[in-house]
């Protein structure tokens, strides 16, 4: 810990930011993966806030590291694995989920039917 306290007085305040705007999000994934009502409302909360929350956390860990041993790149490769892998994980997992049908929240938009607001999309070809 004595590491931390040699830093300057700034970037402590701006890691410290960082960490509790990760933790926050992460939070708010969390609750609301632990809240939410069915499956499609459930893998939006984790996909977005506590990838948010993680990557806040790497920022931070970014800033402490560059500069205590100058610059590193692991943590933004960490970074960008992250947010490249969860998008498309949830992606498949949604197209899954709609594929096999799984019950939705009866409050829950679906724009698949017919008489919707995309119905204007469609074209007959």
């Amino acid at each position: 810990m004595d590491a931390l306290n040699e830093l300057p007085v700034w970037s402590q305040w701006l890691v410290g930011f960082f960490i509790l705007l990760g933790a926050v999000f992460a939070f708010i994934g969390s609750l609301g993966l632990a809240v939410l009502p069915d499956f499609f409302t459930r893998l939006h909360a984790p996909t977005k806030n506590t990838t948010l929350g993680i990557g806040g956390i790497v920022i931070a860990t970014i800033i402490v590291m560059s500069l205590q041993n100058g610059l590193s790149l692991s943590e933004l490769l960490i970074a960008i694995f992250l947010f490249l892998t969860a998008p498309i994980s949830a992606h498949i997992m949604a197209k899954a989920a709609l594929h096999t049908e799984l019950q939705m929240f009866h409050k829950t938009r679906d724009y698949r039917k017919e008489g919707d607001a995309y119905e204007h999309e469609k074209t007959d070809s």
